[in-house]
């Protein structure tokens, strides 16, 4: 099996030391391809360069390029133009990470739309599809991304751990979905279960979000608890259980639909 990983934060101080071992690690465990995101200019930045140096064989690292929604506040007049420059980059495949977070409110809110709004612009540009981050704030966010979604190629929630109402309004939309470990927990993604029978097989999409999100199921624990992109074929377990069908189904239909989106070439390993 041949899994893509949609959401690395390679780019974390946790991985510095080895992140060329991260990849090597998930190769191994058959997760083929990762996405790494970038939360604002300089992550953006470095996820790029990592492409760059850890891809030696090609096809197999790509990257995000946008704000998180924490760090909108940061936006200047300049940083349209640079996201531009980076989204411009032949491994830039997504705009983003970008959305709305009002749960912790790093950033006030009318700043958070006003820079989603930015994205979604420059999605619209450059015809990449958006990587969009969303927590209690389901219902704006359809709101912004209503009147833009006939000009978007596509956009993906990712890590979505939201009720039925945000589900069926972002698959009204026709958005992707992006399931991580956050199903693997007992404590808080048991509504998941029933709701990811729910997504289209061309609409669904894994992650890890390492080095957040260890799934709880994962046995044996890794020391340290950090969760990386070889735990992923976990996620996978757990997804394929719930919407009843086999991990190889599950891996082939997420697989395609995450190349389809970012617009990857799948490996060939032949």
């Amino acid at each position: 099996m041949q899994l893509v990983d949609i959401g690395v934060n390679l780019t974390h101080p946790t991985f510095a030391r080895d992140p060329r071992a991260v990849v090597d690690r998930a190769h191994a465990a058959g997760v083929a391809q990762l996405v790494l995101t970038g939360t604002s200019l300089d992550e953006s930045e470095s996820a790029l360069a990592l492409c760059r140096d850890l891809d030696e064989g090609g096809h197999r690292l790509f990257c995000t390029a946008g704000i998180h929604p924490h760090d909108a506040s940061q936006w200047t007049s300049s940083t349209g133009a640079q996201l531009k420059a980076l989204l411009g980059e032949p491994e830039a495949r997504a705009v983003g990470e970008c959305g709305l977070d009002f749960n912790r409110d790093l950033s006030p809110r009318a700043q958070q739309e006003r820079v989603l709004e930015e994205h979604l612009q420059l999605a619209v540009e450059t015809g990449l599809p958006v990587f969009l981050h969303e927590r209690d704030a389901d219902q704006r966010l359809v709101q912004i991304l209503r009147p833009f979604r006939d000009q978007l190629s596509a956009a993906v929630v990712h890590c979505f751990t939201g009720e039925k109402r945000a589900l069926y309004a972002y698959l009204d939309l026709d958005l992707h979905i992006g399931i991580t470990g956050w199903i693997c927990d007992e404590r808080r993604g048991t509504h998941l279960h029933p709701l990811v029978r729910d997504i289209p097989a061309t609409r669904l999409m894994l992650e890890s979000d390492a080095p957040y999100l260890l799934p709880r199921t994962l046995r044996p624990k890794p020391k340290g608890g950090q969760n990386e992109p070889a735990f992923l074929p976990e996620v996978l377990r757990e997804v394929a259980r719930h919407r009843g069908v086999s991990e190889e189904q599950l891996a082939q239909s997420t697989t395609h639909c995450a190349q389809e989106f970012f617009r990857i070439q799948p490996i060939n390993e032949d």
